[in-house]
């Protein structure tokens, strides 16, 4: 039956309430949050890696490359459809013909054809494979080998967006006539642009022994449903509910007032959670701020004990955005101590290590110092930079060791930190200064390596996140900049290399320089809150 809603891939990625939004005419003018300012050098930069995969295959390929210009859809669409009917050997950006009684419409990078028909290819700038064996591909000079081979040095590595946009494109393929029968592969062109990794959606590699497409088809079919309600105004078919997704959302604005106004369960326990306790018949936080863990009626949950969920909505309703899950709070302390936070850039590289000594002396300057390159990443002058900094924090910890005095690294959040100190070990293995991973991976699994957002999570119920800019404000510390951020430093770094092609702004180094400091000094002052008398004065969640 023909719909007048049409989707495109991205509505089997998002949560179903945002479809709703995106698709009800009573929301058209209702309050959105601004853009993410990350989110948009993401796409930025997403663009500029299509860019250069196109003009490098387009020089490779010669009169057999089409490419649809920029333009209105139905432009595109006719461009698209004129060059496919032509049998163009490589089509890229192509308008693909809308399909109203699937309710569907989408774009796809390339379409490669085949002696049957087209099959779809998608560029994206994360990474798709990761070293081992059992991934197909082909090389970029070899596109017409669909399917390719079985690769010895290269396993997928699980990205099921990519997998369920190109199912949406098959279909959409399928519906005009235009699909590969013989066949349902589609390709990836991920970061590295060195090869084509060839994905079978009829293959039954989800969960449940289900293929992509078959994935894809519910989840389509239900995204469907949703906004044709939603375009009728009938009832909605999706309530809000807070989820990770709403940290980025631009309609959280919206649910946020709906979810305060209802005090929704979900304000403090997320996804899977507030469904079993909607289910048990706990809707609000008042409601969870009564219940006795105990009560064998309350169902276990997935992200967290019940009584910490408890503790948790006690805390949201007094208001506190702290209180203590044990009644001594204690952080391991050293004679030297360093604090360390690193600044990325996307996944270009880390360019800034910044490192805060106090402590003991150790013959070494006490203070902050930072290790930096300022050259655009990616850049080899990243191994120099890095080098010096484990030369340099390898070098306190000797120097503690050899006074006798104990020694121990403090950061927020490893996942960030290990991250690219094992990567950095990878990536410039053998060049000056630069450590063998076995060395680093020995260090971040010691207890001269700390993490102080795991201390937090275990000795604190947090009402309104983990993050350090909101845990150390209760610690009496303050940034200097106001637009303290890791969305915000992306701009900043942007402009302090001259990424856009402007000239290097000395203005926005310092700016980093100066954030990147607080955050070591933000560790810091939260460390040693956490020792002191004071944190005594957190309330105990067993006293709420």
């Amino acid at each position: 039956m023909t719909t007048t809603v049409l989707l495109d891939a991205g509505v089997v990625s998002r949560c179903r309430r945002r479809v709703h939004l995106e698709h009800d005419p009573s929301m058209r003018e209702a309050r959105r949050a601004a853009p993410d300012p990350t989110a948009e050098l993401r796409k930025a930069d997403a663009a500029a890696h299509r860019r250069a995969i196109a003009d490098r295959l387009a020089a490779q390929l010669g009169a057999a490359w089409t490419e649809i210009p920029p333009g209105p859809a139905s432009e595109r669409e006719t461009a698209t459809m004129a060059a496919l009917a032509a049998d163009a050997p490589f089509v890229w950006s192509a308008q693909l013909p809308r399909d109203p009684d699937g309710g569907r419409r989408g774009t796809i990078d390339l379409l490669v054809r085949t002696e049957q028909g087209y099959v779809p290819v998608l560029v994206v700038r994360h990474k798709v494979t990761d070293p081992g064996t059992g991934a197909r591909t082909s090389g970029l000079d070899d596109l017409p080998m669909v399917g390719g081979t079985p690769d010895s040095a290269r396993k997928v590595r699980p990205q099921p967006r990519d997998q369920l946009r190109l199912a949406h494109v098959r279909r959409l393929l399928e519906s005009a006539g235009l699909a590969d029968p013989r066949h349902a592969f589609a390709g990836v062109i991920g970061l590295d642009g060195d090869v084509v990794v060839w994905h079978d959606l009829h293959a039954p590699t989800w969960p449940g022994g289900r293929s992509a497409l078959e994935e894809y088809d519910t989840r389509f079919a239900d995204r469907l449903s949703v906004a044709a309600a939603a375009a009728a105004g009938a009832d909605p078919l999706a309530e809000p509910s807070r989820i990770v997704e709403c940290r980025s959302c631009p309609w959280w604005p919206v649910c946020e007032g709906q979810l305060v106004a209802t005090r929704d369960v979900s304000l403090v326990v997320r996804g899977e959670d507030a469904g079993l306790l909607r289910a048990a018949g706990v809707r609000t936080v008042d409601e969870l701020a009564l219940v006795d863990p105990a009560d064998e009626d309350v169902p276990a949950l997935v992200g967290m004990p019940v009584e910490d969920a408890v503790g948790l909505a006690r805390a949201w309703l007094a208001d506190l955005t702290l209180v203590r899950r044990v009644e001594r709070v204690g952080v391991p302390r050293a004679d030297v101590e360093v604090d360390v936070d690193m600044e990325s850039f996307g996944d270009a590289g880390a360019y800034l290590w910044g490192a805060l000594l106090t402590g003991a002396d150790v013959g070494v300057s006490p203070g902050y110092r930072a290790f930096v390159s300022w050259e655009p990443l990616p850049t080899d002058d990243e191994a120099r930079s890095f080098a010096e900094f484990w030369s340099w924090l390898m070098g306190v910890r000797q120097a503690a060791h050899d006074r006798g005095l104990t020694f121990r690294a403090y950061c927020y959040n490893e996942l960030a930190e290990n991250r690219w100190l094992l990567a950095s070990a990878k990536r410039f293995a053998g060049r000056p200064g630069i450590p063998r991973r076995a060395e680093v991976l020995a260090f971040i699994e010691s207890d001269a390596w700390f993490d102080l957002f795991a201390s937090v999570r275990d000795q604190f119920l947090c009402s309104h996140g983990k993050g350090l800019k909101t845990i150390a404000p209760v610690a009496g510390f303050t940034w200097r900049d106001p637009d303290a951020g890791g969305e915000n430093s992306m701009r900043w770094y942007r402009a302090a290399v001259g990424l856009d092609g402007d000239d290097p702004d000395p203005a926005q180094r310092v700016r980093l320089l100066e954030y990147n400091e607080d955050d070591v000094r933000a560790t810091a002052a939260l460390r040693r809150w956490m020792s002191s008398p004071e944190v005594g004065r957190i309330p105990y969640v067993g006293d709420l």
